[in-house]
């Protein structure tokens, strides 16, 4: 079957756009042949800084013819009727339709509407335009000359080429010739823009990804990235040294490049003395260079690694000067940042007021940050105030919380009011990213308490699904007086998540104190402290999501969840003894028996059926009931006593003991006797199972 090659070349297209973009040409281009009525056997996407590329296989050589039988209205029908389905049909008049009867409803039109096939070249020039034209880039531009002309193509950067060809795989391939703002189609490409700027002719997709490569371009991004890690990683050992990896440098960089070539170059070492991560991330943001380190030791060495497009002639020499031109004039900038940020502020004089307020130490250069933070009303959010006023709020909430974390509240007060300051340092304000990091550096510098600096940067943990949950008590209790915070304040102005928009990250706040509390064990009243039973609802949510991710059952969450149920540690406790309970013989057997139980009762008391108000042993004549109701009494007791002693586990196994009363109940009893006293007492004794269960879970939402 026939192959489809597609190449779109352009001006370098920025490495963050390429693989999405590749993927959604493959799915564009596959969608709209398969809508169009062909088949394909596989699809693969290719990226380069300066092309985008599409191997189709095993395509079909043209669509299948289409008959399609259309019913239209009773040969009676008034005549509007009768042109409206001609019209539809494609018919110019009624002889062009086929009339058939029908013993019940009469005669009728039938129109036979018959498709042919299409040829796939026909196929492609029809839609190929169309996704080139309207291809979702996030930012795309104009042209030349054409650019001032209504409807003139936009791509992200000036598109250059076409290519496409189809044909069998072993045999001569032709162009498909589409069109779109002067640029046709062809069956010539390009190679690398330095090294092999020559055209190149290809017919299909091996002798095009063979062709390129000897033109000193490595079609497929993953091998470019492989070749990058590789590299890096031998020429870092052979210094001695070991490569620090960065997954979002590598992705980064292979975007950048066409023909790789990986070379190091250094600084001086008293530029090693600026904080590690000031240092990588200085490499990282400016030159898309990698660092590296000391083999075995989180020391960083003076040596980086950069990848380079060109196979220079000297061997990369200038080229390695020139990036450590850069490198050197921006780690004396992060330098000078390192050395500003722990001197004094000049305008000491104009902080006292601030200072005063929030108990700080103006001697200290931290806490001067934290006092010009305040003094300058940096804006948290128009309708939320200030950071200063936003830190007094954390402050307030976190000395409430100390009482429940059981944190120091001397180092926990002291923790709040240092939490943001780090947002004044010149590190940060270079470095978005380091907020927290730095803060924690330099308040170790100033001699303050280690759990003070841990929890200055472990306050905006976890940031994910995958971050870590801090440990240090001062550290949690301001992490989640930080993120209560956040969603007591949003809540208030009703700014809350809509759909897929969240652009103050509340999701990932709460997710963040859900983790918390039950990853480190907090019996927090999340009710009491927040004050907003939506928010308790939107917490309720983060939780589901948190737990199925864990691997518990949806049904069973429910089971336990209630709606003003607060401690969210109770309720995980809880879904873990039903998950082991529910999957044990004995919680299989009692939860089908509970719910022939519920499902009678509640089916009775829809209809109105009179039930007893208590159970009456006088009027327990059998023994499977009497042995029921005395079963019940017990185990209701012994759960609901384990249940206030917060040991599920063991009330899960005073209900276990209910399962064979129940099965023999059913077995023995007829619950609807002819004695409406007996049926009404009878049906209170389910009421007593419903009852009993309840203590735990709602039996009646788990499945099974």
């Amino acid at each position: 079957m026939p192959n489809l090659l597609l190449e779109l070349r352009s001006e370098e297209i920025p490495a963050r756009m390429q693989r999405k973009a590749a993927g959604d040409l493959k799915k564009l281009v596959t969608d709209a042949l398969v809508e169009a009525g062909l088949s394909y056997e596989g699809a693969r996407e290719y990226w380069t800084p300066r092309r985008l590329a599409l191997d189709i296989h095993g395509l079909t050589a043209r669509s299948a013819d289409v008959r399609e039988e259309r019913k239209g209205p009773r040969t009676d029908a008034n005549e509007k009727a009768i042109e409206g389905f001609l019209r539809g049909a494609g018919l110019s008049s009624v002889s062009e339709a086929q009339v058939v009867s029908d013993p019940k409803k009469g005669d009728f039109y039938v129109a036979v509407i018959s498709k042919p096939g299409r040829a796939t070249e026909e196929i492609v020039t029809d839609v190929m335009p169309g996704i080139i034209r309207d291809f979702p880039w996030p930012k795309s531009m104009r042209w030349g000359k054409a650019s001032s002309k209504p409807g003139a193509l936009r791509w992200v950067r000036p598109l250059q080429s076409i290519v496409c060809t189809f044909g069998p795989e072993h045999e001569e391939t032709s162009v498909i010739p589409f069109e779109i703002d002067g640029i046709t189609a062809s069956n010539i490409t390009y190679g690398h823009r330095f090294h092999a700027p020559e055209a190149i002719t290809v017919r299909r997709f091996d002798d095009y990804a063979a062709n390129l490569e000897k033109a000193k371009v490595i079609l497929d991004a993953e091998r470019r990235k492989d070749i990058i890690l590789h590299d890096a990683r031998d020429i870092a050992f052979a210094n001695g040294l070991e490569l620090v990896e960065d997954e979002g440098l590598l992705e980064e960089v292979s975007g950048l490049v066409e023909w790789p070539q990986v070379l190091m170059g250094s600084f001086e070492e008293d530029y090693l003395s600026i904080p590690s991560e000031i240092i990588r991330l200085t490499i990282k943001t400016n030159q898309k260079c990698f660092v590296t380190r000391q083999q075995g030791s989180e020391t960083l060495s003076n040596k980086f690694i950069l990848v380079s497009n060109i196979q220079a002639s000297d061997g990369g020499k200038e080229i390695v000067h020139g990036n450590g031109k850069v490198v050197r004039a921006r780690l004396s900038d992060a330098l000078h940042f390192w050395k500003r940020d722990q001197g004094n502020l000049p305008d000491l004089e104009t902080l006292t007021a601030s200072a005063a307020k929030f108990g700080l130490d103006i001697k200290k250069p931290l806490d001067q940050r934290m006092a010009k933070l305040d003094a300058l009303d940096v804006t948290f959010h128009a309708k939320l105030g200030t950071q200063g006023a936003r830190v007094a709020r954390i402050r307030t909430l976190a000395k409430e919380l100390a009482d429940i974390t059981g944190a120091d509240a001397a180092l926990v007060d002291r923790a709040a009011v240092l939490a943001k300051a780090d947002l004044r340092t010149e590190a940060v304000g270079e470095f978005p990213e380091l907020q927290g990091l730095m803060g924690r550096k330099y308040a170790v510098l100033q001699g303050e308490d280690a759990s003070v600096a841990a929890a200055i940067e472990d306050h905006y943990k976890p940031q994910g699904p995958s971050d870590r949950v801090p440990e240090d008590r001062v550290a949690i209790t301001i992490a989640l007086a930080d993120k209560l915070d956040t969603l007591i304040g949003f809540w208030a102005i009703d700014e809350k998540p809509t759909g897929s928009k969240d652009p103050f990250a509340l999701r990932r706040a709460a997710l963040g104190v859900v983790r918390i509390l039950l990853e480190r064990r907090i019996r927090l009243p999340l009710l009491a402290t927040t004050r907003d039973g939506d928010l308790l609802s939107f917490f309720h949510d983060r939780l589901k999501v948190y737990l199925r991710d864990q691997g518990a059952r949806h049904d069973l969450i429910d089971a336990v969840l209630t709606s003003d149920a607060d401690d969210l540690l109770m309720v995980a406790r809880r879904v873990e003894a039903l998950t082991a309970f529910i999957t044990s013989e004995d919680g299989k057997n009692l939860l089908s028996g509970t719910k022939r139980a519920t499902q009678l009762l509640a089916a009775e008391e829809k209809k109105g059926t009179v039930i007893a108000d208590g159970v009456s042993e006088a009027l327990l004549k059998l023994d499977a009931e009497k042995e029921l109701f005395a079963a019940i009494s017990s185990a209701s007791k012994d759960a609901s006593d384990a249940v206030a002693g917060e040991d599920f586990r063991s009330a899960m196994e005073a209900l276990s003991k209910l399962r064979g009363p129940v099965d023999r109940f059913f077995e023995d009893v007829l619950v609807n006797d002819e004695d409406a006293a007996i049926r009404a007492n009878r049906l209170a004794l389910l009421r007593l199972i419903r009852e009993a269960t309840g203590t735990v879970a709602d039996f009646s939402k788990i499945s099974g």
